[in-house]
């Protein structure tokens, strides 16, 4: 009996494209192909809350065998935050939003603030925590994103932004002002919702609401929370 031919490996990719894995995000994927990630998406047509699916294939701009297009940023955001160092995706996601928020128009802080408490009140959170909230996490600055990828005047890791849209029952864009306040909003009413008190409502939005219950503050959430409350009394 012969041997059995073997199956012919799959075809490479074209030059020029990228085919999507499991895990993959458009800021990863932008920052691995050397491409800025507004161009990544404006070659494909597609938005930064487009959901990407295995499989399926990506064209990179003004990629041609051999040559790299606009270099990725690799120190927009610092790799490291109080002591911890981040991971290298979380960092090269950050360095990736951070380029994206710099190239799109932003809202003053006067406007985000005017944001922030607008959507608070719309949203039945009282509008001094919120704005204690953005005020302590950026500044009301709609172009800040964290070494750990927090993104936008309420600095929402892209997981707890998923959590926020599932609460709200849309997408949230967290590149966009407004909905960077939705969700933060989203969240803080969530939190004091199911937690014990105001205090650990406002531990949970910086330490992780399983964390808090489980191992209590530290340290430095203690004086999270302090601010926290020291920032709404100037707010009121």
């Amino acid at each position: 009996m012969p041997p059995a031919t073997p199956a012919p490996a799959p075809a490479p990719a074209p030059a020029g494209t990228y085919t999507i894995k499991a895990g993959d995000t458009l800021s990863a994927i932008a920052a691995r192909s050397n491409v800025s990630l507004s161009a990544l998406l404006t070659t494909n047509g597609i938005s930064a809350a487009t959901v990407i699916h295995p499989g399926k294939t990506l064209r990179l701009p003004g990629a041609t065998p051999g040559t790299v297009s606009e270099p990725a940023p690799v120190d927009l955001v610092p790799s490291s935050f109080l002591g911890f160092t981040y991971p290298v995706k979380v960092v090269a996601d950050a360095n990736a939003n951070k380029q994206l928020l710099n190239s799109l128009p932003a809202p003053s802080q006067a406007e985000m603030r005017k944001i922030v408490s607008d959507t608070a009140t719309a949203m039945g959170v009282d509008p001094s925590l919120a704005l204690a909230f953005s005020f302590q996490e950026s500044g009301f600055n709609q172009r800040a994103v964290s070494p750990a990828n927090a993104i936008g005047a309420m600095q929402v890791i892209p997981s707890s932004g998923e959590w926020a849209s599932d609460l709200v029952g849309r997408k949230l864009n967290l590149l966009d002002p407004y909905d960077n306040a939705t969700a933060g909003v989203a969240i803080i009413r969530s939190l004091i919702r199911t937690s014990p008190s105001l205090d650990i409502a406002i531990a949970s939005y910086y330490q992780g609401q399983y964390s808090v219950q489980s191992r209590g503050m530290f340290e430095d959430t203690k004086a999270y929370v302090a601010a926290i409350k020291a920032h709404q009394v100037n707010f009121k």
